[in-house]
């Protein structure tokens, strides 16, 4: 398996779709012109890619200077041992640079891989929720 991680390149919708929905990630799939936006209001996205299948994403927020959020991290089920999400998030934090942070939201059933790849839980955060 000879991955490639990208940063010049926006999957589609239908990508990104298929991706998020195989590696169970919540997002709203059933619209793919809100997907669309995401991915077009982001300014840091890396992809992984195994030949021409989307295997991995990291999806980024930055002013590139003080904070990073990594607003999505997927990798296709049958590649979640492979460390993808590892290299994602290492790129993430190399392209941001030493004076920013990255920080994201979690998922419930990712609270415990997170630390393992090096990121530490903090308590000091506050959200207000969407509607939908």
């Amino acid at each position: 398996m000879a991955l490639i991680y990208k940063t010049d390149i926006i999957p589609t919708a239908e990508q990104i779709i298929e991706l998020y929905e195989n590696a169970g990630l919540p997002r709203p799939t059933y619209d793919s012109e809100r997907i669309g936006k995401m991915y077009a209001n982001a300014n840091l996205v890396i992809t992984a890619w195994d030949d021409t299948i989307l295997v991995g994403v990291s999806r980024s927020i930055t002013d590139w200077v003080w904070c990073c959020y990594l607003a999505d991290l997927a990798v296709r089920s049958d590649y979640k041992t492979s460390g993808i999400g590892k290299k994602l998030v290492q790129l993430t934090k190399e392209k941001v640079g030493e004076q920013s942070i990255v920080l994201l939201l979690s998922v419930p059933t990712a609270m415990e891989y997170y630390p393992k790849i090096g990121m530490e839980k903090v308590d000091n955060g506050f959200i207000i929720f969407r509607e939908e």
